[in-house]
């Protein structure tokens, strides 16, 4: 009777099913059962299935009665106390699984508990599952005492001590041992026989020293080794191109040093995952002997790999994944990149590579993620490159110029496209596909001019948006509001992580043993499938903020700063509900903060520092909870500063340049006088006279500074060099000039009679 997955609860079982005497196999997986009405009754059950139910405290001691039950799992549940001691009279058991509960004490080593360990000596099991069961100690003696054990899986507790090398000593026909994420520590001894141990994972523990050079011979049939996260160094082992079976193997994060031996790159000839990521590898890549024709992922990324990138890789012609950043490789990225026809990740970021991107990548039709990010790439990309199957593209901090090609903004299917810090020049394209879902979109840190094109509010799942550093003219088109993704909030933006599983498959346990339930899903394969995140890098409170993975389905930003942009700044921008970050700093806008702001609840970080921005500070502000980040420096603003709510925590720092700003923020006493706008209307013939000299002598001051500056030109002409630098110090200078040139007419206003 298979009634897995149906919100059965126990009510639904009170009647009737003690009355099938006759039944051997029961799943009742994946309900809300919290106790076990009539299951005790059915003592022909071969088969018990009750994971994922809501079973609290103790199972019942009934279940004693089912003595030819030879698979029980009741695994993710919220079982607690000792360890099911009835279990002891299920003799027939082969298949236990105990994973994901919060027992107590299971397997203490205390004399007093002796007679709770021995529950296990009766039966002879096959399959052992207590992951994540609260372990809190060392592996008990009691698994001293079975023989049988073909699978055993201890992974995420808290075991200690050394690596228990009597279970492979003990068990002759285990083939797969677990013992991820505990605190295993020592050097990695291993049995002095031969075993034939399937697969081996010790990741995430604290095992140093070298690995072993018998190791082909001690374990000549294995086919998963995992010893990622732990701290071994040294040498991959010469034996380890004898074990040909091996097809996974994942030796990242530790200290392992070192070029990769002729004899490894080809006589592990059935490795599909191979992962050496963040070590201390070194030496030249993809020599040309080099011969893992089954290769379908490698991970080589965070090493110290140098050179030129040679061809020995094209005889893996299987590869969907190749992560080689974060190296010292230099020379161009080579052109037989694109003979992989089933290549779906390339990430080559943060080397020295230079040169052009080869066109050839153009023959990558599966291709979803490409980062030739951090490297000093330069030239014009080719409007023939074809990258309209890419999703997520990263091609910031390069040299690259030219205009930005209109392909990438005509693929439906780009989510993310980050080509800042380049040389691009010209206009944003204005060619946007009416399909694009595309939500993050970082342009800044290069030359492009014109204005924001109206065209970019169509793209309506749009969450980061970055064009400062520019010199984009303009105002800012108020239909950036329309955008829907800033208006309602959506907090699924899109997939934050592409999930690729080719290599890292692990073994079903249900091949050990011959089960009427379905086995064939093993749910901590999740553990070991590589995911390749996806990320934006988004200036926010000042300093730059990487957002990765399902970071990216809560952030919303706008970053418009330090562009020369003019104008009011368009209410309509209020309605970005769930903006976290806005920047318009460093531009010409002009007019009144918008009242309209106070309805961006979720913003974290406001900068409109460095306009012309005038009026008050709309006391609506405070409704801004979540407000950490407040700059309003340098504008023309007066009246008294807010101090209440998220404001009482903004110093001075956030309001420098405001003359006539008081409060008590950045200590200045308001008076009525400075509660009223600088800028009055005055009548009466004695201050218009007053008006007409101030005139004359702000028009005669204007005349001399430009006879000045003309003259200044006149003498730069004929020198390209200065006159360069001097654009250069005028541009930076202009509006600071104008500024204190301001306040002086102000001052003589208000200061000298006729």
């Amino acid at each position: 009777m298979d009634l897995r997955g149906n919100e059965i609860n126990t009510t639904g079982l009170d009647k009737g099913l003690e009355n099938l005497r006759n039944l051997e196999v029961l799943d009742l997986s994946e309900n809300e059962i919290n106790r076990s009405p009539g299951i005790c009754e059915l003592k022909n059950l071969v088969e018990l299935n009750l994971c994922k139910n809501n079973f609290t405290s103790r199972l019942p001691y009934c279940l004693n009665n089912l003595t030819h039950l030879k698979f029980l799992d009741i695994s993710n549940n919220e079982l607690r106390g000792k360890f099911p001691s009835f279990i002891k009279n299920l003799t027939s058991l082969e298949w236990l699984d105990l994973s994901h509960n919060h027992f107590e004490g299971i397997f203490s080593i205390n004399p007093l508990q002796v007679k709770a360990e021995n529950c296990l000596h009766a039966f002879h099991l096959k399959v052992l599952l207590l992951r994540n069961s609260n372990l809190d100690g060392i592996i008990p003696s009691l698994l001293q005492e079975q023989y049988g054990l073909r699978v055993v899986d201890l992974s995420h507790n808290k075991l200690g001590g050394h690596f228990p090398t009597w279970l492979l000593q003990n068990n002759k026909k285990l083939e797969v041992l677990r013992l991820r994420n505990n605190s295993f520590t020592g050097i990695l001894q291993l049995t002095i026989f031969k075993h034939d141990l399937l697969e081996l994972d010790i990741s995430s523990n604290r095992f140093f020293g070298k690995l072993s050079l018998d190791m082909s011979i001690i374990l000549p049939k294995l086919e998963l080794i995992d010893v990622s996260e732990n701290s071994f160094r040294g040498n991959i082992p010469s034996s380890i191109n004898e074990m040909t079976r091996l097809s996974i193997m994942d030796l990242s994060r530790n200290h392992f040093s070192g070029d990769l031996s002729k004899h490894f790159l080809t006589g592990c000839s059935s490795l599909l995952f191979l992962d050496l990521s963040n070590n201390n590898f070194y030496g030249k890549l993809f020599p040309e002997y080099m011969n893992l024709t089954k290769l379908e992922e490698l991970h080589l990324d965070n090493n110290q790999f140098s050179g030129k990138i040679d061809d020995g890789l094209l005889s893996s012609t299987r590869l969907i994944i190749l992560d080689i950043s974060n190296n010292m490789l230099s020379g161009q990225i080579p052109s037989w990149i694109g003979n992989f026809s089933l290549l779906e990740v390339l990430l080559v970021s943060k080397n020295h590579l230079e040169g052009n991107i080869p066109i050839q990548l153009s023959n990558l039709e599966r291709l979803q993620i490409l980062d030739v990010s951090e490297n000093i790439l330069f030239g014009v990309i080719s409007s023939y490159l074809d990258l309209s199957s890419i999703q997520h593209l990263y091609m910031q901090k390069n040299a690259l110029t030219g205009s930005i090609p209109n392909v990438f903004f005509r693929s439906s299917e780009l989510m993310t496209l980050d080509l800042s810090d380049n040389a691009f020049y010209g206009k944003i394209p204005h060619l946007l596909n009416e399909h694009s879902n595309l939500p993050v979109l970082l342009l800044g840190g290069n030359h492009l001019q014109e204005s924001i094109p109206n065209q970019l509010c169509k793209l309506q799942k749009l969450g980061i948006l970055d064009l400062s550093r520019n010199k984009l003219n303009g105002s800012i088109p108020s239909c950036l509001a329309d955008v829907l993704f800033w208006e309602v909030g959506n907090d699924d933006l899109y997939g934050s992580e592409i999930e690729f599983s080719s290599g890292m498959v692990l073994q079903s346990f249900g091949q050990y043993y011959n089960s009427t339930l379905n086995l064939l899903t093993n749910e901590d394969e999740e553990d070991k499938i590589k995911y390749q995140r996806v990320r934006a890098e988004f200036v926010t409170k000042n300093r730059y903020e990487l957002y990765s993975g399902s970071n990216l389905n809560y952030m919303a930003g706008l970053d418009l700063s330090s562009n020369e942009l003019t104008g009011e700044i368009p209410s309509e921008i209020g309605k970005l509900q769930v903006i976290r970050g806005l920047n318009l700093s460093h531009n010409f806008l002009s007019g009144s903060i918008p009242k309209s702001f106070s309805n961006m609840k979720m913003i974290e970080s406001l900068d409109l520092s460095h306009n012309k921005l005038s009026g008050k500070i709309p006391p609506q502000l405070i409704e801004l909870h979540y407000l950490s980040d407040f700059n309003v420096s340098y504008n023309y603003l007066h009246g008294r500063t807010p101090d209440k709510g998220q404001f009482a925590t903004f110093d001075e720092s956030s309001y420098r340049g405001n003359l006539d700003l008081c409060g008590s923020t950045i200590n200045k006493s308001c008076s009525s006088k400075e509660e009223i706008p600088p800028i009055t209307s005055n009548g009466g013939g004695e201050e218009d006279e007053s008006t007409i000299d101030m005139l004359s002598f702000i028009w005669s001051f204007g005349a001399s500074y430009l006879i000045f500056i003309l003259g200044l030109f006149g003498v730069l002409w004929v020198n390209s060099y200065w006159r360069k630098l001097w654009f250069y110090f005028i541009e930076a200078c202009i509006d600071w000039c104008y500024y204190w040139l301001l306040k002086f007419v102000y001052f003589l206003q208000d200061h000298i009679t006729p």
